[in-house]
């Protein structure tokens, strides 16, 4: 899985190795750079979860065609459905794993 990086964003993984081996904290220009990092992984997997959640979206979306106000009865078990789906793709876990591969990438790209 690429997630197409940028050059810049591998001071990241530089800047997070020399803080572990000296015991400093970030800068906050590289505050900023892995807050955009962890930004740009947290969209990709809102859309990945959105694509692989995409049949329970429209099943709500259907259920929720002309509605206002009852919608949150109506289509409960819709919503309950749609919020697990998501769920599945979208927790700390996941999160976790794009991080990790996304640091994997760096090395290796470093290391090429």
């Amino acid at each position: 899985m690429s997630f197409g990086m940028t050059r810049s964003k591998s001071l990241i993984v530089r800047e997070r190795e020399r803080e572990r081996m000296m015991g400093s904290s970030p800068t906050a220009r590289e505050a900023r750079l892995q807050k955009k990092v962890e930004e740009a992984l947290r969209s990709k997997m809102k859309a990945r979860a959105l694509k692989e959640c995409d049949h329970v979206v429209s099943k709500f979306a259907e259920c929720a065609k002309g509605r206002t106000f009852s919608v949150v009865w109506t289509c409960r078990f819709h919503s309950k459905e749609l919020n697990e789906c998501l769920h599945k793709f979208t927790n700390d876990d996941v999160l976790e794993e794009y991080k990790k591969q996304y640091i994997l990438e760096q090395v290796n790209r470093q290391s090429s």
